[in-house]
């Protein structure tokens, strides 16, 4: 089929499908603002968005409003061309044909994006994020350019990780099943496996013995263009490029450059802006700071008074609230109402 035959476009709207776009915005935005906020993984942050929107989509297809997320959020090859149309192309990341799909992307985002988050930081990852399911949307689309077919997933991005990983830390270890064990595979093998297997997927489609509607080109698009982009995109992150570790999703085993990089970042305690401002702290938080003073030399630990000192103090600029938030492996306070006011250490 070809020519841009959507559901439900911007024209069209009525207000209870502004109410139902408003819900699955929320909804996959809430995790990331609480992850920001609390200094959390994005990429777990990224699971539970996933697991969110398909939650929701299976609301809406009980009729609760009369509304069609796939036909407006899903990616249509045909439209994308109109730029009200453009939104597509990143909505469609969000969405999935049922759990089992959602499932197996938020599979590698867990187990091989968390470990990627511990060596790029945040910011870095959620980039590369992007990029992949840009890159895997953009080559479905021009591999199918007239077609009015959705499609959807964030499979993309998923192949992104492994693609990014691939490039700056193919010799981590990170546990994954594959090869039907679950056991500490090298991210090289993992991501070749994987990519291989796609490949392999798209000869025989192409040699007409078999059929799948997957979308084996966006998951090729996506691993591709962030292979490329990532060590470019890694330059500066906490670790160094092509260190080697073995790195769980809970972070228990960090290899020792990464770590000495965050301790030599982790910046000086012997002043601090409230006695610079003539603020003292008085009563639990001085305890606290004298503590931290005389243990925060070790990251784990520095981490631990900073977020019990955060609970305790105020911003010594515009007395707003502190939170702390982790750069990499370094935790740090903020002013909930501008940086400028606090960055400490």
């Amino acid at each position: 089929m070809t020519g841009c035959a959507i559901e439900q476009d911007w024209m069209g709207l009525s207000g209870s499908d502004f109410l139902a776009i408003g819900i699955f915005l929320a909804v996959a935005l809430a995790p990331y603002i609480v992850a920001v906020k609390q200094g959390t993984s994005v990429a777990l942050a990224t699971v539970l968005s996933l697991l969110l929107v398909t939650f929701y989509q299976m609301v809406l297809d009980m009729g609760v409003l009369d509304f069609s997320a796939i036909g407006f959020f899903s990616l249509i090859p045909a439209c994308v061309n109109d730029p009200i149309q453009a939104h597509r192309m990143v909505t469609a990341a969000w969405l999935h044909a049922g759990w089992i799909h959602v499932l197996g992307n938020i599979l590698v985002i867990a187990l091989a994006g968390v470990p990627l988050e511990q060596r790029m930081g945040p910011k870095r990852w959620f980039l590369i994020y992007v990029i992949g399911l840009l890159g895997g949307n953009i080559a479905w689309t021009l591999l199918h350019p007239d077609s009015d077919t959705p499609a959807l997933g964030a499979s993309g991005a998923a192949f992104g990780i492994l693609g990014a990983y691939m490039a700056c830390w193919p010799n981590d270890k990170i546990e994954f099943p594959l090869l039907f064990f679950i056991r500490a595979w090298p991210v090289w093998m993992i991501a070749a496996f994987r990519l291989g297997l796609e490949v392999y997927n798209m000869y025989q489609i192409e040699q007409g013995e078999g059929f799948s509607n997957v979308a084996h080109m966006a998951h090729l698009g996506g691993f591709m263009l962030a292979w490329a982009l990532a060590r470019l995109i890694a330059k500066g992150a906490p670790s160094p490029l092509d260190d080697a570790a073995d790195i769980s999703i809970a972070g228990s085993s960090t290899s020792k450059a990464v770590r000495d990089a965050a301790t030599a970042n982790m910046g000086s305690i012997d002043s601090d802006p409230w006695t610079g401002a003539g603020k003292e702290l008085e009563g639990e938080a001085a305890r606290i700071m004298r503590k931290l003073r005389e243990e925060g030399d070790e990251l784990e630990t520095r981490r631990a008074w900073l977020e019990e000192l955060a609970e305790q103090v105020i911003c010594p600029v515009c007395d707003g609230e502190v939170f702390p938030q982790l750069n990499g492996e370094v935790c740090t306070l903020y002013c909930a109402h501008s940086n400028k006011h606090l960055r400490w250490p």
